[in-house]
């Protein structure tokens, strides 16, 4: 008995040998995939360990990256809801702070208020709902009104006037709250956005002159609470044109501070798990104050340091397809390949979302369509024909060939590359096309349109004034664009240096 206990014994001790030989070659093998070296050189420095725990000031190191990566995913993420939230916050200061009163440009808009790449040529109205605190609330709009209505991320809601389901005649639309269950009167247009604070931009027509246009918005546009339908308060409307004031968002903690003010306002479910958790890994939590330390209150500004450089990279050279109208050119899209949901194949375009929440202001489907003859269709240009920044020191010349394919009018208008509203210079409408006064049309029925400081001698009605030490970049805006612009057969000149 004692020797096979020995025999065992031994069998025992063979066999334990073998396994621990085997366990080292394969951990071996695996090791260096699993472990990390006790000194790593990184992009953000040096980390230290001992056998994979962190020593030193590598912790820190570790999460003020972290911290700063996940603010700058939360700025470039969140540009649509910051952006139209500000718009709507500096309108409130103005006097434009309830639904019932309406920010409207009724002398069109000038370059006095930044507001990005708005235009000259239109009448602009501006207003935003508060469905928590008025619950269902009656927009009525007159006809001939071409406008939408947008959610706090400035997600797309519905189409109001020509192309919405009034089609241009006039009607009562009601925009009910997030989650409402309540009875739904007949005889609306229904909008059912997923947050309380909505953006409304309606825009009019000045085909027949800009004076009809403002009474007709004026006689016609009622913005009230359901629950006051049978005697609402009348509907107010701000005169914004020749304000000097600011709509842009910042760049600084004040962008994260009216992020704070969003997510405290709008709906749990407004955005989903994902997002709202990288918001919250940041401090901005719902129902909870925002007060960063300071450390975490220098990782947010890097942040938007960094996610200011980003969006402009992205916008001046874009990397993703579909933003190029022509092969070689400088010509662009604002909508990369002209989707307005920014989404393919189940993914989200982050950087299209960025290029257009970065430069521009509202969604809609309508921007990204075109029909001949009808709606609008525009083209930008962020740099000259050679890829280089527009200086603003030297004289450019951008032509148009004969026939410009538009059922109504055409116009270029400039910007400032910094704030990306209409260029502050000696004009107070940076704008000329041809609704412009004198402006010159070639023999062959082209037009040269001039940049510079100062007009080229001769060719003043056809000279957009830049600024010396500043760059700028323009819109190409067509109205009622016909087939000859829809399938490239027309083609605008790249902007190029002119000769002398």
């Amino acid at each position: 008995m004692k020797h096979a206990v020995r025999i065992n014994a031994l069998a025992l001790a063979l066999g334990l040998a073998t396994s621990a030989t085997a366990y080292a070659q394969v951990s071996q093998k695996t090791l260096d995939s699993l472990s990390i070296p006790d000194k790593v050189e990184t992009a953000i420095g040096t980390l230290d360990f001992f056998d994979g725990v962190p020593t030193g000031n590598t912790v820190e190191t570790v999460y003020d990256n972290l911290d700063r990566m996940r603010a700058l995913d939360v700025y470039l993420d969140n540009l649509g809801a910051v952006s139209i939230n500000s718009v709507l916050d500096n309108f409130a200061a103005q006097g434009a702070d309830a639904s019932n009163k309406v920010a409207l440009f009724g002398q069109l808009m000038d370059s006095a208020t930044l507001v990005v790449t708005a235009n000259t040529s239109t009448l602009y109205a501006y207003s935003g709902t508060d469905l928590g605190q008025d619950g269902p609330t009656v927009i009525e709009v007159p006809p001939g009104m071409l406008g939408f209505l947008d959610d706090s991320w400035q997600r797309f809601v519905g189409n109001i006037g020509v192309t919405g389901p009034d089609k241009g005649t006039g009607g009562k639309y009601l925009v009910l709250p997030p989650g409402y269950s309540g009875d739904i009167p007949d005889g609306y247009f229904l909008l059912k956005p997923p947050t309380n604070r909505n953006f409304l931009f309606l825009r009019g027509s000045i085909e027949n002159g800009l004076e009809p246009a403002v009474k007709n918005i004026k006689d016609g546009l009622k913005i009230y609470p359901l629950k006051d339908a049978d005697s609402p308060a009348p509907t107010e409307f701000i005169d914004m044109s020749g304000k000097a004031f600011n709509t842009v968002f910042p760049n600084d903690m004040k962008y994260f501070e009216i992020l704070n003010d969003i997510v405290q306002r709008e709906p749990i479910d407004a955005i989903g798990p994902e997002v709202r958790g990288e918001i919250a890994a940041i401090g901005i939590v719902k129902g909870q104050k925002f007060a960063p330390d300071a450390r975490m209150t220098k990782r947010l500004a890097e942040a938007g340091t960094i996610g200011n450089a980003t969006a402009r990279a992205i916008t001046y050279h874009p990397r993703i397809g579909g933003v190029s109208i022509y092969p070689d050119s400088s010509w662009t899209v604002a909508y990369a390949d002209k989707n307005t949901t920014f989404q393919s194949d189940g993914a989200m375009g982050l950087d299209a979302r960025v290029l257009f929440y970065f430069n521009a202001g509202g969604v809609t489907p309508a921007m990204a369509v075109t029909r001949a003859g009808a709606g609008s269709d525009y083209a930008l240009a962020y740099l000259d024909g050679e890829q280089k920044p527009l200086d603003g020191s030297k004289t450019y010349k951008l032509t148009l060939p004969p026939n410009v394919p538009v059922n109504n009018f055409w116009a270029v208008t400039l910007y400032d590359t910094q704030t990306r509203s209409q260029l502050q210079t000696g004009q107070k409408f940076p704008t000329i096309g041809s609704q412009s006064d004198g402006i010159q049309q070639n023999a062959d029925g082209s037009y040269d349109i001039y940049f510079a400081p100062k007009p080229p001698e001769g060719k003043e009605n056809n000279w957009l004034e830049t600024v010396p030490g500043k760059s700028w970049f323009t819109i190409l805006r067509m109205y009622g664009p016909l087939e000859p612009w829809i399938d490239k057969s027309w083609r605008p000149s790249e902007i190029e240096i002119a000769e002398k």
